[in-house]
């Protein structure tokens, strides 16, 4: 029974990050050729450990104040990385215990994905409800 409903707030919160991310347009002319970019098989885990926080109501406030955090800076912006394809990127961000990222994981390998990682690494977040949070973001 617990395993429906997590996955349903993973869900609820990749969508509301969804809903407050800025898109960006591929620039290639050729983005209609672009094949899907390979996923990456380490992403299952992260998503089960970001899953695994829940429920938790001090983990439900942080994502709302986390995702407000990240809107304002407009970390998603950092580096032109909408641009490099046309294919969205999921990212889970490793939080350590002050809220600077440790680690992240794209759902795909390619240069979109590569360039986010760079963007979010070492970026400092609110202070997290616990250790080791897994933070995901759709980016489109």
């Amino acid at each position: 029974m617990r395993t429906p409903f997590l996955k349903l707030t993973a869900i609820c919160a990749l969508l509301i990050a969804a809903g407050c991310q800025t898109t960006g347009t591929s620039t290639s002319g050729n983005a209609q050729q672009e094949t899907p970019p390979p996923k990456n098989p380490a992403f299952a885990t992260e998503m089960s450990k970001f899953d695994a926080q829940f429920p938790s109501a001090k983990a439900s406030k942080y994502e709302n104040e986390s995702l407000a955090f990240n809107n304002a800076q407009k970390l998603d912006e950092k580096g032109n990385c909408h641009g490099k394809s046309m294919y969205p990127v999921t990212i889970v961000l490793v939080l350590d215990p002050s809220g600077r990222v440790a680690s992240s994981t794209t759902d795909v390998e390619n240069g979109k994905a590569a360039c986010f990682r760079a963007a979010y690494a070492g970026v400092q977040f609110p202070k997290p409800p616990m250790a080791g949070y897994r933070k995901p973001i759709l980016l489109k």
